[in-house]
């Protein structure tokens, strides 16, 4: 389910404060930091990971193939910063307005 704008800034607000968990660096995207990630979005819903890339087209293809490999939203992505939203179907810990 897409987010829609009100629900991008909710999450937007509730990452703002958050740290980076996850960071790839030079050995790029590997099956184990996709599990980490994967692992990560289980637990919190709600993360931002760092992507250390050479070039902004890196990071953007990275960051569409962990979203599209995990089932993930993108809320926001700002330099080498991106906030992954995943709704946690058995627990969800972030609620929305109707």
């Amino acid at each position: 389910m897409p987010l829609d704008s009100d629900q991008k800034k909710h999450l937007r607000r509730l990452a703002h404060s958050l740290k980076p968990i996850v960071i790839i660096g030079q050995r790029g995207l590997t099956e184990s930091v996709l599990a980490e990630i994967d692992q990560a979005l289980q637990s919190h819903e709600l993360l931002k990971i760092r992507i250390n890339a050479d070039s902004r087209d890196d990071r953007a293809r990275m960051t569409e193939s962990i979203l599209t490999e995990l089932h993930a939203e993108l809320v926001q992505s700002v330099g080498n910063v991106a906030s992954l939203y995943r709704r946690n179907r058995d627990k969800p810990k972030i609620h929305f307005r109707n």
